[in-house]
This record gives C-alpha cells, structure tokens and sequence, in this order.
C-alpha cells in the first residue's frame, strides 16, 4: 500500500471511529438520580395531654387567654397533627413564687397522666426578695413534681427559663437603677435551672433573650408594660417546639 493511500485511509477510519463513539454517548441513557431521602414524622399518641405549671407569665398576664404561650402551643401542635386531641390545663397565676405553686399542685391531687408538662417559675421569688436558698431547694421539688406527673418521664417534661422584666417599661420606670440588679439576679436563677436541668437530664430552653428586645422592640410587651405579649408569647412557642415535637415522638 502506498504511503499516501495508506494516510487516506487511516485518517477515514479514525472519523468513522469517533462518529460511532459520539453516537453511543448521545444514545446512551441518562444515570439515573436516587430521590431524596423523605424522612417520616413519626405518629404520636390520639389523645395528648398537656399540663403548663409556673406564674403570670403562663397564666398570660394581660393578654388574651388564647395569646398565652401554652394556648399558642395546644393550637400549633392541633395544626401539625390533625389526627390527635389536645387537651390543656394550666395551673398558674400572677405572683406565684416556687412555694405557691407546690402548693397549688399539692391541692390539685393530679392524677399523673400528661404526656407533656411545661414549667416556667421563679421570677416572683427575685421580685419579692425571697433569699436565693429558698429556689434551690424548692426549684428541684417542682421538676420532681413534673417528671412525676409526666408519667415519670423525665423526656416530657420542658423547664423555661425566666424572662427579664427589667427590659420592660415597668422596669425602666418603676425600679429606677435597678436594672442591671434585676437581670443579673435573674441570670443567676436561670444558671442554677440550666445547671439542675442539665445534671437530670431535663430539656432546659432559653427565652430570656426574646424578652431582653423588649425596649427596642415595644410590640414583644404587653399593654400592661410589664409582661409578654401576644407576639412575644409566639416566639417562645417557635423557640422550643422543636422539642416538644421530640417529647411528643418519644
């Protein structure tokens, strides 16, 4: 074969090659993509029960009783999961310290029957100047008293940690220099319940940073200058639904 009838023909072989290799990338399916992973809500029990335990800022101190954070909370989880009833029972009102609700739950013979229990106490032992003593001691017998009527599930039960009033009209108004004063008495109360709760394992949530915008931002206070408001009150409830969903799957 000559030399330059060879080159012809190795050059015409070469193109009929890559046409064919080009053809069977063109015809050649797509691999396939795996569809995301869906990841299931895990079903919860027909019927949930659920007891809020603490003081005005449960009780819903100057807000309408379906603004207060445990009403908002039933109402949210009804809307997450249609298929279950939800019933509440709050025992709180304003001015409560640590003693008066031990008392309140003592006198209520509570059968211990609730899938979900929420404590929130402690600002009206710093208000009133009760000596710090008196909530270590009485703090722990509360969450005793919770676990218990949560079944003696401990997972159930949710401790909330104090708003501070002192960012508040009434506390820049009514307690003059005492801010500072206040907040850090109240952080100190908060630490000591982070700590319990902690050591026991119990959910502890923080929300006193919602209510420390409350002079930047008026509308997180209620019309009594003082407590939550409505739309404060939803913050806490976007704050620690994601553990009670947790509790609830348990």
């Amino acid at each position: 074969m000559k030399p330059v009838f060879k080159q012809i023909v190795i050059v015409i072989i070469s193109i009929f090659l890559l046409s064919c290799s080009s053809d069977e990338k063109a015809d050649s399916p797509a691999t396939p993509v795996a569809p995301l992973p869906v990841t299931p809500t895990k079903p919860i029990a027909n019927t949930v029960n659920y007891l809020a335990l603490g003081d005005s800022y449960t009780i819903g101190q100057s807000v309408c009783e379906t603004c207060r954070y445990p009403e908002q909370l039933k109402q949210t989880l009804s809307t997450l999961y249609v298929e279950t009833n939800f019933s509440l029972k709050v025992i709180a009102r304003t001015g409560w310290t640590t003693f008066d609700l031990i008392s309140a739950i003592n006198n209520q013979n509570l059968e211990a029957n609730y899938d979900l229990v929420t404590l929130l106490i402690g600002v009206n032992n710093q208000y009133q100047g009760r000596n710090f003593s008196i909530y270590e001691k009485e703090f722990p017998e509360l969450v005793t008293k919770a676990v218990t009527l949560a079944k003696g599930d401990k997972k159930k039960v949710l401790v909330l940690s104090i708003p501070d009033y002192a960012y508040t009209p009434f506390g820049q108004n009514q307690m003059g220099s005492q801010g500072a004063k206040i907040s850090a008495e109240i952080d100190q109360y908060n630490t000591f319940a982070k700590n319990y709760c902690k050591a026991n394992d119990i959910v502890f949530i923080d929300i006193t940073d919602i209510t420390r915008n409350g002079l930047n931002n008026p509308e997180l206070v209620a019309s009594d200058g003082l407590h939550p408001s409505k739309i404060a009150y939803s913050s806490f409830v976007e704050r620690i639904l994601p553990s009670v969903k947790v509790a609830l799957q348990n």
